[in-house]
């Protein structure tokens, strides 16, 4: 395995179209990198470019400590899983997976052992003597990932392997490739649009929009404490809730401080903001501003759901609303209702009787909320 460098890479068309714009990430080896975003914001093209398949227009990409920019692709020491798993359709699964190996002129017993053994970690075994079209969805993209797993690179690369899948086989091959990194202990890149792939599979997250990376770090860190509102509102599902109100001074929990002002029915109730939890310095000089508040749909529940957790010293502040819509999703309830002439959805549960046109006591759990400035929509807090 090894680790990768990408250092203000830029990737600009003769047109001048500026598709990448100065990328800088640094992955360890054994690491496993998400490249997530809408459509067009880069993380494909970036893919190709550590893969050989685009040129450099301006930065250096390092595989290990050697600088690939005009390395050829079959030089790289890479291995690459496609969308559409480009197998070969009249070779047998055992072909497929040693074709690669062939072309290195691996002898034929050394061939041999690799593809029981990779057939064997991907649980393919009974299917190595049939043909791509006698396969499942599923059993295609292990192939594809037995090919790749064969040669045994340096670099694994994923381009979006699960967008061709259902849903239940989706969840079953998130689960595959996660337990194929912890028993290779691979260097992985892997494209996704997903955030929930992004989530549960990667051990640090480019969150990219625009041919920038906006922000690189840890999943828990990136959904706890997003920079910026494209992120916020890009990673969870269903995403965080944003408010537009003003800051006012208010009586905090141990004291004066500040508190963000709720519309509802006609009403205005001010929410205490517990500073212990928000930075009082980021906040200094907003009093009186507007600012949009981001809270998660799970931090904003029923009462039956606030006793049966657990916040501490604590607590949350409880408001009326009603309900508009709900969505029973078994474990919990999602229920949608308005503030602030915004809709928000929250995370309830099935037993606290939300009734759509009824009303419903919410509690706000602003322990966990974020600040974000409307104007550069970064977050203050």
């Amino acid at each position: 395995m090894a680790s990768l460098s990408i250092r203000n890479v830029r990737k600009v068309y003769p047109n001048g179209n500026e598709v990448l714009k100065g990328i800088d990430l640094e992955i360890e080896d054994g690491q496993f990198l998400i490249l997530v975003g809408g459509s067009g914001c880069g993380k494909s093209t970036l893919l190709n470019m550590i893969a050989g398949l685009e040129t450099v227009s301006e930065g250096e990409i390092l595989i290990g400590e050697r600088c690939v920019n005009n390395v050829a692709p079959k030089e790289r020491d890479i291995a690459m899983v496609f969308q559409s798993y480009a197998l070969y359709p009249t070779m047998t699964v055992r072909e497929n997976i040693s074709f690669g190996l062939g072309i290195r002129k691996i002898p034929k017993a050394e061939q041999k052992a690799i593809v029981e053994r990779v057939a064997n970690t991907l649980q393919i075994t009974h299917l190595l003597d049939r043909k791509p079209a006698l396969l499942s969805g599923g059993q295609r993209q292990r192939v594809a990932m037995g090919r790749a797993i064969a040669r045994d690179p340096a670099l694994f690369l994923f381009d979006e392997p699960l967008s061709n899948l259902d849903a239940k086989l989706r969840v079953e091959m998130r689960a595959e490739i996660k337990r194929m990194h912890q028993r290779l202990n691979s260097t992985i890149v892997y494209v996704t649009h997903d955030q929930i792939e992004a989530m549960t599979l990667g051990d640090r997250i480019a969150v990219m929009k625009d041919g920038v990376v906006q922000q690189y770090g840890s999943p828990q860190e990136i959904y706890d404490r997003p920079d910026n509102l494209f992120v916020a509102g890009f990673i969870g599902s269903p995403s965080m809730n944003f408010l537009r109100g003003k800051l006012v001074n208010g009586d905090g929990a141990n004291g004066p401080g500040l508190a963000f002002v709720l519309e509802h029915g006609g009403r205005e109730t001010p929410l205490a903001l517990p500073m212990e939890a928000l930075s009082a310095r980021a906040l200094a000089g907003h009093a009186g501003q507007e600012v949009i508040l981001g809270i998660r749909p799970e931090h904003v529940t029923d009462a039956l759901s606030l006793s049966n957790g657990h916040h501490g010293g604590y607590r949350p502040t409880e408001v009326d609303c009603t309900v508009e819509l709900t969505e029973p999703t078994g474990p919990d309830t999602l229920v949608v209702t308005h503030f602030n002439g915004a809709p928000i959805t929250c995370r309830t549960h099935p037993r606290a009787g939300a009734v759509p046109n009824q009303a419903l006591r919410l509690a706000f759990d602003l322990s966990k909320a974020l600040l974000f400035d409307p104007v550069s929509e970064n977050r203050i807090a």
